[in-house]
């Protein structure tokens, strides 16, 4: 899969450039498979085990929950207050320019 990957990268590479084929574009896509599974393999030996999505689906309500009875809240968010209206933002006559003021530039 990883050849795939690398192939694909090269061909976009290749398309957008000069069309020169480096040494060191090549040595770091062929180099960069074998530590990616070098790394996992290191993460492995010391017991990291990614978590599936099923995992972190079943996990979300229960952190809610934990969150809100410490906060001793409800789980429903709190209402924004709705700012006061101001010059700009009110929907009265200030909205409407007056004929004898000529528009500002």
């Amino acid at each position: 899969m990883y050849v795939v990957f690398a192939a694909i990268a090269f061909f976009v590479y290749f398309i957008a450039t000069d069309k020169k084929i480096k040494f060191g574009l090549i040595a770091g896509l062929l180099s960069s498979g074998p530590m990616y599974v070098l790394f996992g393999a290191v993460l492995a030996k010391f017991g990291y085990q990614r978590k599936t999505f099923k995992e972190l689906k079943q996990e979300r309500p229960v952190a809610a929950a934990a969150r809100s009875a410490r906060s001793g809240a409800s789980t429903a968010p709190p209402a924004r207050v709705r700012p006061a209206p101001t010059k700009r933002t009110s929907t009265g006559p200030s909205q409407y320019r007056k004929n004898n003021k000529p528009k500002r530039r």
